[in-house]
């Protein structure tokens, strides 16, 4: 009798092949398995997921490439599509035209005519002449997303709300890819460094390129815009790590490319995908309101696929630009529903259609500054005193925790050292404040200190 193969080895190496958009060959798939599968016995998986019609194969011998049969190459999006159909779905609200749209790209694909990239749509926009966002839209979203930091220097919004904003991109965009990371896993990972039980190394390494990725965007506001450096580099930091041939990082593509489960077929001719790519350059750069240049990214750069593969995580990251250089709320696609996504990818791929795109992006933009609004009235007015003793104020609790002392010793290192450092008439209020700091410390909070996890629950068993 065969033995019998276990199904979370078959969706383990199922679920590795849905983050290569392009296809995967077996060596890149036996490096992305969390698990260190021979060769022969992966070479049984695939045979049988292939069997199963879970998984198609192109190609013969060393040159077969595994991929899904399914919309763009991430499981989770057509599973939870088909669930969410059986028990109500979760959409955003769209308009009658976007409603169209979405009917037709849910088309059965053999129902869908097959085009290409069609460089008029490109062709026939006007900066500042044509705009995908009505006047009424752009008003609305301007009054939602300002700040009262507007007339600040470029990136002072963004960097008071940095720390959400970190984990809320870099997991929202990621979910959007597929990445199975759960929000509080990807806090953990970008705040101390641990990587999920369970989860493959790809998804980590996604998840951390986001980091890098929003800490240029913010580090270097004074810079950036829509032009080849940031662009180029944007897709250096969210690729590094994660492309069959490392020196397409941060390069335009040469070779030709296909997106599963659409008929749609981008340009092939690398003088053409150039040529293409700086007019999109220049057109964004050429917008002046903020909304038409963030979703005019949002349509065009995903459209033309200027890279190999994570053109949908540039453009995500590039349409807040404008965003960031303005003070405005930061779109991070938070609650987005991946279906609705995809679908609006979709309308522009195949059709050139941007209204279920548009509904995607207001709705989204909405929420994001709903999320962003009470954060920053949750940070309150930053208090004077404690920013003056910020360093001393992280230096003794680091030692605190690290020293591995209890409530007594605790109490009598702090005001010793306190004494030493701080004026009398500063000196009660000082030392309640590291007192209640080291009362108040818990798993969610430590990174702000550099500790590790090991160091603070080793601690945290003396501290009585």
């Amino acid at each position: 009798m065969p033995k019998r193969i276990p199904q979370n080895e078959l969706d383990a190496v199922r679920e590795v092949v849905a983050h290569f958009s392009e296809g995967a060959a077996i060596e890149e798939i036996s490096c992305a398995l969390v698990s260190n599968m021979p060769r022969r016995t992966l070479q049984r998986r695939l045979a049988l997921l292939v069997e199963q019609k879970r998984l198609t194969v192109e190609g013969r011998g060393r040159s077969s490439r595994y991929r899904l049969p399914v919309i763009i190459g991430a499981v989770r999006v057509v599973l939870d599509a088909v669930k969410s159909e059986a028990r109500g779905e979760v959409y955003v609200p769209v308009s009658p035209e976007a409603e169209a749209i979405k009917q037709a790209v849910r088309e059965a694909i053999q129902n869908r005519n097959p085009v290409g990239y069609n460089r008029a749509f490109l062709d026939g926009y006007r900066p500042n002449d044509t705009f995908y966002l009505p006047e009424e839209t752009r008003q609305h979203l301007f009054e939602m997303g300002r700040s009262t930091d507007g007339y600040r220097p470029a990136g002072t919004y963004v960097r008071q709300i940095f720390n959400r904003l970190l984990i809320d991109l870099s997991w929202n965009s990621s979910r959007l890819e597929g990445n199975t990371y759960s929000l509080l896993e990807t806090d953990r990972l970008l705040n101390l460094g641990e990587t999920a039980e369970g989860k493959n190394a790809f998804e980590a390494q996604e998840i951390l390129n986001h980091k890098a990725a929003i800490e240029m965007l913010v580090e270097q506001v004074a810079e950036i815009g829509f032009n080849r450096y940031t662009i180029l580099n944007l897709h250096a930091l969210l690729s590094d790590n994660l492309l069959a041939d490392p020196q397409a990082c941060g390069r335009l593509r040469t070779i030709a490319v296909g997106i599963s489960g659409t008929v749609y077929h981008p340009l092939e001719v690398p003088q053409l995908i150039d040529e293409c790519f700086q007019q999109i350059l220049d057109t964004a750069a050429a917008i002046t309101n903020p909304f038409e240049q963030a979703f005019f990214a949002m349509v065009h750069l995903p459209y033309l696929q200027p890279f190999e593969d994570v053109n949908k995580r540039v453009s995500r990251l590039a349409m807040n630009l404008p965003f960031i250089r303005e003070n405005l709320s930061p779109l991070s696609f938070v609650d987005v529903p991946e279906r609705a996504y995809i679908e609006g990818m979709l309308g522009v791929y195949e059709l050139n259609r941007i209204e279920l795109l548009r509904d995607v992006f207001i709705w989204a933009y909405e929420r994001s500054c709903k999320r962003y609004s009470a954060v920053q009235q949750s940070l309150g007015e930053p208090d004077p005193f404690r920013l003056r003793y910020r360093a001393l104020v992280a230096e003794m609790i680091i030692e605190i925790v690290r020293g591995g002392m209890d409530k007594k010793t605790a109490a009598a290192f702090i005001q010793q050292r306190a004494t030493q450092n701080v004026p009398q008439e500063d000196l009660a209020r000082f030392v309640e404040i590291i007192e209640t700091e080291a009362m108040s410390l818990h798993e969610g909070n430590i990174a702000r200190y550099r500790l590790r996890l090991s160091q603070y629950q080793m601690w945290k068993k003396m501290w009585r």
